[in-house]
């Protein structure tokens, strides 16, 4: 029967190609590098690029799936009627297809028995942390089934006639144009919370998500380039453009989007298992906080990203280029640069360019103030190690570097739940959620949910600034590096090597508001109309990526999910107009909608008014505290769990502070109270002198084992002694 295989050689140029790898292998991708004309998509593209262990697992996916459907219809033309692509297949069959395709090797449980050190360390990839849930490369969960047209893989909408509980749904660029449409102007600020607690929130977000697309740029069966293409076919899910819309009029019909790859043994690939069952999507990170963002999730980035020239333990460094004296995250090792993006810019063909920051996670060059929290924490980890290396000279550098990184994730667990969570969900969710640590139970699936990444932490979009901002030693705006429009600072590394390093940045995230989320001004237009945009090209808009990123997830309504957290579920405009405390608000959700049932998860939950001393309603709080619980339950490493550190470690700990990790690796010198509160600069602040230094003491071995480290030492320096006296 594969044999039949043969009768479907695809078409000339309609072969899958990776869209990521085409932006820097593709001739003329390499032109558009070079002439400096990457379109939005294409960056996004690069941004989101997977590692090689991810693409091996969405490739095996993409093959399946590609090689049933080629089957299925062959065969239907065939025998002239509609027939599944397993009617005609043995078990043989699909076990071969599986191991051909690589789908078998995704699926396939790991061994835990060979790792060295699985008890003491959590692998780079969470492999054997809690059974196979949560590592890297493996599917998001669902709290909810998933909403499918076919009940296993088409999303709402994709068939623009059909009806949800008597009504189409609208456009997702409809959406964000009628309810989301903020100018950059007059945005209302966050007296309360300032912006380093939105990048912070980003800086979390990429140590737990990261969902990689389809690897195929074209449609297997028609050949449909979705990079270019209006048209609807897997891969391809374009986001269509209303009649006279605001910013294309009549002269575009769709931003390009494409499906996230599903995961083997999900939606048609789920035929290896028996019969098709419901699509998952793959997070290529880790679900844990581990600060992946920093040493990655798969063992190959992992040692690339370390200093092979010694063995203290050490991350890669600049070789190139310092900051006021202070290290640089290394560049990647391109031969074509991505991020060749000043000349653009500057709109000054003669400066010199450098190329993209390599770190833990593909998505540092996405904004330059995010890069510089990549590089702040790279010295953290360097400057820990150092330590580590002084007390413990008997440590070798995978034992430096290993406690180091347990340190460095450990410091990262504390300050997400302690400094940045209560403040976004509220204390009422926090004690729900998030209260007192009972150990590890390895009965919790830690997996992120897809609700989770694709809707709830989201939220931080609308508190997005659409500057970013770059102050000077006195907290006032820089003379020679002003603010940036956040559009010209997207894969912009060079503006941190040539343009003041990482402290006027710092200075600007602690001292500078939050954008207020509001209901009558949610996404600025850098975000909804800029997105991406270093040329002429058409930008994407974040609000409508949003939403249809919700439907070929087959994330269920709103209504649905304010049932999962036991919240009220509106039936109509009036009751959702109390909810959301606003009528107008609810009749403009209606008339697109149709009813509350149908309204995206996403949407819906950044509308409600906020809960109590938090930044974002029931439904999110709920959605978000109860990943967290979930994160911190079903993770053996936990910071908190019995054998993980010594009391003595976790009472240091506890001292923890983004204040001291700031004073600590950059030329910053005054810190306010809080640097995820709004401070303005004043004489409130305090100076880094004042802020007591992190105590590593605990981490020092004891006196005896120093002892037998010397003896040991000694006794083999006899040894090498005798033999050498004997000889001669």
């Amino acid at each position: 029967m594969l044999s039949l295989l043969a009768f479907n050689t695809p078409k000339k140029g309609c072969s899958p190609a990776p869209l990521f790898e085409l932006v820097i292998t593709d001739p003329r991708n390499i032109s558009k590098i070079e002439k400096r004309e990457l379109s939005p998509l294409q960056l996004l593209s690069f941004s989101k690029r997977p590692s090689a262990e991810t693409r091996t697992a969405v490739r095996a996916a993409d093959y399946m799936e590609a090689t049933l459907d080629i089957i299925q219809r062959k065969m239907s033309r065939i025998h002239k009627r509609s027939l599944n692509a397993t009617d005609l297949l043995s078990p043989e069959d699909l076990d071969v297809i599986a191991r051909v395709t690589g789908c078998a090797a995704q699926t396939a449980l790991p061994s835990c028995n060979t790792i060295p050190l699985v008890d003491k360390y959590r692998t780079i990839s969470s492999v054997c942390n809690n059974n196979r849930l949560g590592a890297s490369n493996t599917p998001f969960t669902r709290w909810l089934p998933a909403q499918y047209d076919d009940g296993i893989s088409i999303p709402r909408s994709w068939i623009s006639a059909a009806k949800y509980s008597g009504f189409s749904l609208p456009l997702v660029r409809e959406v964000s144009n009628i309810i989301l449409h903020t100018p950059n102007e007059n945005l209302p600020q966050d007296n309360l919370y300032s912006f380093m607690m939105v990048l912070f929130g980003q800086w979390t977000d990429h140590d737990l998500t990261n969902t990689p697309t389809s690897p195929s740029i074209r449609s297997f069966n028609d050949g449909i380039d979705c990079s270019t293409s209006c048209q609807q076919a897997e891969p391809c899910f374009p986001v269509q453009i209303p009649p006279n819309d605001p910013r294309f009029g009549n002269t575009k019909s769709c931003i390009p989007f494409f499906r996230s790859a599903p995961a083997c043994g999900t939606a048609y690939t789920g035929y290896i298992f028996g019969s098709p069952n419901v699509r998952f999507q793959i997070n290529q990170l880790t679900s844990f906080i581990d600060a992946s963002m920093i040493y990655g999730s798969t063992d190959s980035l992992a040692n690339q990203l370390r200093n092979k020239t010694n063995d203290f333990g050490l991350l890669a460094v600049n070789q190139n280029y310092k900051d006021d004296g202070y290290d640089l995250l290394p560049f990647v090792n391109a031969t074509k640069n991505a991020c060749a993006t000043r000349s653009v810019v500057t709109k000054d063909p003669t400066v010199q360019e450098v190329q993209c920051f390599n770190a833990g996670d593909g998505r540092v060059n996405e904004n330059f103030a995010l890069t510089a929290i990549h590089t702040m924490f790279l010295r953290e980890h360097n400057r820990i190690a150092k330590i580590f290396r002084k007390i413990n000279p008997q440590w070798n550098g995978e034992t430096i570097y290993q406690e180091t990184r347990k340190v460095v994730g450990a410091f990262h667990q504390i300050m997400i739940f302690r400094d940045y969570l209560p403040l976004i969900i509220g204390p009422d969710a926090v004690n729900t959620y998030l209260s007192d640590y009972t150990g590890y139970n390895d009965s919790v699936d830690p997996s992120i949910s897809s609700v989770f990444s694709t809707a709830a932490f989201r939220f931080a979009h609308l508190t997005i600034q659409p500057f970013i901002f770059r102050l000077d030693r006195s907290y006032q705006q820089h003379t020679l590096y002003p603010n940036v429009l956040l559009h010209n600072g997207f894969f912009t590394p060079w503006r941190i090597v040539f343009e003041g390093g990482i402290d006027p940045i710092i200075r600007g995230l602690i001292s500078m508001p939050a954008k207020l989320n509001r209901q009558d001004k949610l996404m600025h237009d850098e975000l909804r109309e800029r997105l991406f945009q270093l040329t002429s090209q058409v930008a994407l808009d974040l609000a409508s990526l949003n939403l249809q990123r919700g439907r070929d997830h087959g994330l269920q309504g709103y209504n649905a999910w304010r049932g999962f957290c036991g919240l009220s579920q509106p039936k109509d405009e009036k009751e959702l107009g109390v909810i959301l405390n606003n009528q107008t608000l609810a009749k403009a959700l209606i008339r697109l909608y149709g009813t509350p049932n149908n309204i995206d998860v996403w949407i819906g939950g950044i509308v409600e008014p906020f809960v109590p001393n938090g930044r974002v309603g029931p439904l999110f709080a709920c959605i978000i505290g109860s990943q967290f619980q979930r994160i911190r339950n079903g993770d053996r490493f936990w910071w908190e769990n019995t054998g993980i550190f010594t009391d003595s470690q976790k009472s240091a700990l506890r001292n923890v502070s983004l204040h001291r990790i700031i004073c600590d690796n950059t030329g910053v010198q005054a810190v306010p109270p809080s640097v995820f509160r709004y401070f303005p600069y004043n004489d409130n602040y305090t100076s880094c002198s004042d802020i007591p230094k992190f105590d590593f003491s605990a981490w020092k071995e004891t006196t005896i084992g120093n002892y037998f480290f010397c003896l040991l030492h000694y006794y083999c320096l006899q040894i090498v002694m005798g033999i050498v006296i004997s000889r001669y």
